[in-house]
């Protein structure tokens, strides 16, 4: 028999039980950086990301857990519901607090609901369906929906025999091809993209910009320093919101550096620019970047260009460059589907939603199939 079990801080529950369901394979679904989030105030009272950690239990032992929120908004999730909120709204509906299953600010697969490895695949698909039959009966007494964004495929077609509808999404990722090194991979580009990467690169040398990589116990207190204000930089210009607080940075520095490289730019002896990405168990993920001065084809050197000279260096297989970016086409970024999974309590609505997405699925396939017929960077076979 099964059960679950709520708690409000992930502390609660403690480093070895979750971890023991997250495996540590995905960096963002680990103990200590959720714990970093809530323990920064990042996330929690005062936030619009109230934790709600689920715990399924069998025998009195945990078997799984997952990152639950009560959610106030929808900023900070990246896969947006603006339109519906607005929509459930006219129609007279109370949108907010929904339930929202994710890593915050994070648009990074993985799986929402993290179970023992110890346990079957049948026993896993088991635990799945009473997920979401738990799911379905809060929704259904409390919220207007439940969004479980960014989880494998798996998980969504398990879902959606569940009532869950299927978000198809995004995103544009790179994938090494057991290259020697960045030549290697320039050279099975079309000429045009060679070219245009090259000059890009170029530009930068020509201009006297110093690249410095750092990672782990390298990183010392003024690189976290200089980081955190980069990226509050970007986000206050491009946002107008910094979610995450100075805090978040200072726990990364003492607990997780280990999953860190900084990449900074560097102009007659002084720092202008950084990128920071996280280091997982075959990918490299971008996630936050940052500069004073505004310089041609920095942005792609740090944030792409120089992830993808590290991903072959260390004999990585994917770079991950976070959420959205077409312009990553023409650097070798290829575009790979996305999936959420959706439950909303008014039937009326869920099918209207549901309406919604099987011609917002049909755009983005054809999407993804001119491009990678039509504007692939990779010269054609």
């Amino acid at each position: 028999m099964l059960s679950h079990k709520i708690y409000k801080e992930i502390s609660s529950i403690g480093k070895e039980e979750w971890d023991e369901c997250s495996k540590n394979h995905n960096p963002f679904l680990s103990y200590t950086f959720l714990k970093n989030l809530e323990d920064s105030n990042s996330i929690g009272p005062g936030t619009s990301w109230l934790p709600n950690y689920l715990c399924i239990i069998e025998n009195k032992g945990i078997i799984a857990v997952s990152p639950m929120y009560i959610k106030l908004d929808s900023q900070g999730e990246y896969v947006f519901d603006h339109a519906w909120a607005n929509a459930y709204y006219n129609a007279g509906g109370k949108y907010y607090p929904k339930i929202q299953l994710s890593v915050p600010f994070t648009p990074v697969t993985g799986n929402r609901i993290l179970i023992k490895d110890s346990l079957s695949k049948k026993e896993k698909e088991n635990v799945i369906n009473f997920f979401a039959q738990y799911i379905i009966n809060i929704t259904n007494n409390k919220f207007s929906s439940t969004h479980i964004t960014f989880c494998t495929k798996e998980e969504s077609s398990i879902l959606s025999r569940n009532k869950f509808l299927t978000r198809i999404g995004e995103q544009f990722h790179w994938q090494n091809n057991n290259y020697n090194d960045f030549n290697d991979f320039l050279n099975l580009l079309t000429s045009r993209k060679r070219k245009s990467i090259t000059k890009e690169r170029k530009f930068i040398r020509d201009n006297n910009i110093e690249i410095i990589s750092k990672s782990k116990k390298k990183l010392k207190a003024i690189d976290w320093k200089l980081m955190y204000n980069f990226y509050k930089n970007t986000t206050e210009k491009k946002w107008g919101n910094t979610y995450l607080t100075k805090g978040f940075f200072d726990l990364l520095s003492k607990n997780f550096s280990e999953n860190i490289l900084i990449i900074f730019a560097k102009e007659n002896g002084i720092i202008i620019a950084a990128a920071m990405h996280v280091v997982g168990k075959n990918t490299l993920y971008g996630r936050y970047w940052g500069s004073n001065k505004n310089i041609k084809y920095l942005h792609f050197e740090l944030c792409y260009y120089q992830a993808i000279e590290w991903a072959i260096e260390n004999k990585y297989d994917f770079v991950e460059g976070g959420a959205q970016g077409p312009h990553k086409i023409q650097r070798g970024y290829l575009p790979e589907k996305t999936y959420s999974s959706h439950y909303i309590a008014n039937e009326n609505f869920r099918n209207a939603v549901k309406e919604f997405l099987i011609e917002e699925e049909k755009i983005i396939k054809k999407d993804i199939q001119l491009i990678n017929k039509k504007f692939t960077p990779f010269k054609k076979n």
